[in-house]
């Protein structure tokens, strides 16, 4: 479904945008999900094929799984990449950046100098401005709440709430993302309906989602759109060590009656981070082929 603005033109940009992706292959896994579409006068892209022809997207947590898949999308769209990861994870990054013909970045999204480095880098390649920033770095450290410790929590804590607010207010602050740019969290449907053994991630998914729908206001006032993307059971490294039983569980709640996969979360990401997506703020899209979990 889609809301759109009593201001809004049936004509506009931020409408045709929505519909072509909820028309396509690209939403495959969207399934049951509302968009609200204000007014905007921005320009159709001179091809919808490379909608993000000549932009710079950062993605953090792009080595592998869910995050390489994003910077696979964002370069087949025409974007130039900056991957991001941990050093631990410097050959993997080093593969993505190469596929994508991007730039690598190790980088803990943690430490006190990211936004300076991640700056720096902007200035060194890219001209120092970016046009997207994607909140994906994440990590899980399961454990039931009985038994959860400090460390676990503030850990969890760190990486998928905190990181992610000071990375946006820093490199929106010191102008590297400025009027047109996009910022896109990764939420999850367990921060929507919490997971049993996942009280510290869960808690840092919902924060996701409520630092989405905060910042959007004055963020739309300098003329950058946020948003954040709740994934489902989506097919990943993570998922496939999951006990058969409960991964075949997972699979089956939901409308579509199987899992999606990184692309399906990429695709809903891409649309988001469209220059046509100009009146598309605050939303949190599951990709979650209509999960009961959550409903």
């Amino acid at each position: 479904m889609v809301y759109l603005s009593p201001d809004a033109k049936p004509a506009a940009t931020g409408l045709e945008s929505t519909m072509r992706f909820l028309l396509s292959a690209k939403s495959a896994y969207v399934d049951g999900q509302v968009f609200s579409v204000g007014a905007d006068d921005s320009t159709p892209p001179a091809d919808w094929e490379k909608p993000l022809d000549g932009k710079v997207a950062i993605v953090t947590g792009a080595a592998r799984g869910i995050g390489a898949t994003i910077a696979e999308v964002f370069a087949r769209d025409g974007a130039h990449v900056v991957a991001i990861d941990v050093e631990s994870a410097a050959e993997n990054l080093a593969e993505t950046a190469s596929k994508v013909g991007g730039t690598a970045l190790w980088l803990d999204v943690t430490a006190d100098d990211a936004v300076d480095k991640i700056s720096e880098h902007l200035r060194d390649h890219h001209g120092g401005k970016a046009d997207i920033l994607v909140n994906n770095a994440g990590i899980t450290r399961d454990k039931l709440l009985a038994n959860m410790d400090d460390a676990r929590w503030d850990a969890v804590l760190a990486v998928n709430l905190l990181a992610p607010l000071r990375l946006t207010e820093g490199l929106v602050g010191n102008g590297s993302i400025g009027e047109g740019g996009r910022v896109i969290g990764l939420s999850s449907i367990a921060g929507i309906a919490g997971n049993r053994g996942q009280t510290n991630y869960a808690t840092t998914k919902a924060g996701m989602i409520g630092i989405t729908q905060a910042l959007a206001p004055g963020l739309a006032a300098k003329g950058i759109t946020i948003n954040a993307v709740a994934p489902g059971f989506i097919e990943t490294q993570m998922t496939a060590a999951i006990p058969l039983a409960t991964r075949e569980v997972g699979r089956r709640l939901n409308s579509l009656l199987q899992g999606g996969q990184p692309v399906d979360v990429a695709e809903a990401i891409a649309y988001f981070a469209s220059p046509a997506s100009n009146a598309v703020t605050g939303n949190v899209i599951r990709v979650c082929g209509q999960a009961m979990i959550g409903a």
